[in-house]
């Protein structure tokens, strides 16, 4: 997707990721024109994961900053002027203020697995599964936990939602980041009223004189009015000055919609698995599911199209440092490998292993797994006496474990729900390395899976299309999302689709049996090391 550069005003598409804030530029083709990023890492602290405040602005401005540089390299000119941009991070969380904008308790993260009990009870009082992750569940177990900070919040929202927040002063969010807060009603495109009116009971009961859409963002859907860049939302962007104010604002999204944005998977029947530090399926749905269930949530498309979403919490974090320990051995050995050779060298080791693994089982949890009915999580290797532990065998099932949880929530939707999907689109880390995250995946779930090649440019390239998309809606334009991605920006784009092999298959089944029936064990890891 790369071209040389042929535009003076670009778009900006930004993404707070679990551990990457990364940032890039288009032109009005959806072409990457430039690119920047920068690390961060959340913390454990109080119980609960979070980053602070002050490291979000850090980040973003690093991430701005590297842009810019790419920018000016490549051009010779400084980057003044975006034409449109969009805002864009992980999904879910509690980020609550007061009047005056002041935060109120620590941001309590996706990953975050302390909301059980308020969780289960919202769940049974809406008929509507509310995941442990989600806003309205921390603040329900916040009410239930008593916290004195309740009775002063005048906003709560998301970290995307912050973000757009501190760049126009607008208090709203698009609409699949807010699906992550509180349901939504797909044929009013806003909160389900009457969930609204029945916590506003729990409100009213806990003595708490403000309601709950007094607090929550405004709704928006893509291509929506979401205000402008002002000058002291340059400013906080780019302190240098050199950023100017007036940019056309998309509505700020979660990182599922940029997903299903960069993958093309907005149209009922597509789906897209986005396979990083996290790793969560999409599938958009015909026609409502037939119960609840709590592995699944009920979410939107960025235009509120019903999405059915499986969600886990770990996915690469655990092969990732299984990785940098065989890269240090290598190094010690006197073979220094760059990291992606390194990485390439494993995911191709693990094609060469047996089908089940030769009998090793993994769990990669670094925190809890609702999906697996795991409230805490720790990282965990056994066999049997008898298994064969080699590399091979060790490489794949460490990319079987990222994906154990997965098939997990989607044998529901697939075999239970029998929902048809035309597509399943990958893209994230999982599948940087060619074929193999995407053969092993098809395997796993049993369907063909399709990468295209702009699947790396991810989530921050998902973001600028839907800031391109706004700014088309702006100039009197106003196509169906899907239609536009699809004549607009993905009539020719390339890729390649991958059916499952049943070797694979087979030998997933075998794993998951052994994956299953170490649950328990996995179970007694999180109750034995505190």
């Amino acid at each position: 997707m790369n071209v040389p550069l042929t535009v003076n005003v670009p778009i900006l598409g930004l993404e707070l990721g679990s551990t990457r804030i990364k940032a890039v530029l288009t032109d009005e083709a959806g072409r990457v024109l430039a690119g920047g990023a920068c690390d961060w890492e959340n913390r454990l602290e109080g119980g609960f994961w979070t980053y602070s405040l002050e490291d979000v602005r850090a980040g973003v401005r690093a991430a701005w900053a590297a842009l810019a540089a790419d920018w000016q390299a490549k051009t010779g000119a400084p980057l003044t002027r975006v034409g449109a941009a969009g805002v864009s991070a992980m999904m879910h969380g509690y980020l609550p203020f007061d009047g005056a904008g002041r935060q109120l308790a620590a941001f309590r993260t996706w990953r975050n697995t302390t909301t059980e009990k308020a969780a289960a009870a919202l769940t049974a009082r809406f008929g509507f599964n509310i995941p442990q992750r989600w806003s309205v569940a921390h603040l329900y177990q916040a009410m239930l936990n008593g916290e004195n900070h309740i009775k002063g919040i005048a906003f709560l929202t998301t970290l995307a939602g912050y973000v757009h927040w501190q760049l126009t002063g607008e208090k709203v969010l698009g609409v699949g980041d807010v699906s992550g807060m509180f349901p939504i009603d797909s044929g009013t495109c806003d909160y389900d009223a009457g969930m609204l009116a029945s916590f506003d009971q729990l409100l009213a009961e806990a003595g708490h004189a403000f309601r709950l859409r007094d607090i929550l963002p405004r709704v928006l859907p893509a291509g929506a009015d979401a205000g402008r860049l002002t000058e002291a939302g340059a400013r906080w962007l780019d302190p240098t000055g050199t950023l100017q104010p007036g940019a056309v604002m998309a509505p700020p999204e979660g990182d599922a919609g940029t997903g299903m944005a960069a993958t093309n998977a907005v149209a009922a029947r597509t789906g897209n698995v986005s396979a990083g530090t996290s790793v969560f399926a999409m599938a958009v749905l015909e026609q409502p599911l037939s119960r609840v269930y709590p592995e699944i949530d009920l979410v939107t498309t960025p235009t509120g199209r019903p999405v059915a979403m499986v969600h886990c919490n770990t996915c690469t974090s655990d092969l990732d440092a299984w990785v940098r320990l065989l890269g240090q051995m290598a190094e010690a050995a006197g073979a220094k490998l760059a990291k992606p050779a390194l990485y390439d060298l494993f995911y191709q080791k693990a094609l060469e292993g047996a089908p089940d693994c030769g009998g090793l089982v993994n769990f990669n949890c670094y925190s809890g797994e609702p999906v697996a009915g795991l409230s805490d999580g720790r990282p965990l290797l056994t066999r049997r006496p008898n298994g064969h532990l080699t590399l091979e065998n060790f490489a794949r099932v460490q990319l079987y474990s990222a994906m154990a949880t997965l098939k997990l929530g989607m044998d529901i939707l697939l075999e239970k729900e029998q929902v048809k999907l035309d597509r399943l689109l990958g893209h994230g880390g999982l599948f940087k390395t060619p074929v193999v995250g995407q053969r092993l995946l098809a395997g796993a779930l049993g369907v063909p899976v399709s990468v295209m090649d702009t699947a790396g440019e991810g989530g921050p390239w998902g973001m600028a299309l839907l800031a391109l998309y706004r700014l088309r809606c702006a100039a009197g334009e106003a196509p169906a999302l899907e239609d536009w991605l699809d004549s607009a920006i993905f009539a020719d784009a390339a890729g390649s689709t991958i059916a499952p092999d049943e070797a694979d298959r087979a030998g997933f089944d075998a794993f998951m049996k052994d994956y299953a029936a170490c649950i328990p064990v996995e179970k007694a890891a999180g109750q034995a090391l505190r």
